[in-house]
C-alpha cells in the first residue's frame, strides 16, 4: 500500500487510510465484519506466535495476496509476447521516422 516519496518515507492515499482504520476498528468488534485477507491481515492467536518462536513479523501470519492463475503454457505465453513486443517496436520504429519527417518540415533535423 501506498507510493515510496523517498528512500525512507511511504505515503498512503485516503482511501488506504480508511481501509486500515476499517480494518482495526472490525477486528476489535467497533463495526463492520472483521476477515482475514491473504497479504493485508490476519488475526492469530498466541499459539499460532509460539510456533513462530514468538517471531512477530506480518509475513509470517499474513501470507502473500492470492494471484490468479495462470493457464497459459510458458512457452506459448513466450511466443506471444514476444510477438507483441516485436509489432511494438515496428510500430516505434514508424513512430520515429514519422517525428523526424515532422521536425524537418520545420527546418529541425535529427540526424
Amino acid at each position: 500500500m501506498g507510493v515510496m516519496i523517498d528512500r525512507r518515507h511511504r505515503e498512503l492515499t485516503d482511501e488506504e487510510i480508511n481501509k486500515i482504520a476499517g480494518t482495526y476498528h472490525a477486528f476489535r468488534g467497533e463495526g463492520g465484519k472483521y476477515e482475514d485477507i491473504a497479504g493485508f491481515c490476519k488475526a492469530v492467536n498466541t499459539e499460532e506466535i509460539k510456533k513462530q518462536g514468538y517471531i512477530l513479523t506480518p509475513g509470517r501470519y499474513v501470507g502473500t495476496k492470492e494471484t490468479e492463475e495462470d493457464d497459459e503454457l510458458f512457452e506459448e505465453k513466450m511466443k506471444r509476447l514476444t510477438a507483441e513486443l516485436s509489432k511494438q517496436m515496428a510500430e516505434e520504429k514508424r513512430l520515429n521516422e514519422e517525428i523526424k519527417i515532422q521536425l524537418a518540415k520545420i527546418g529541425l533535423n535529427l540526424e
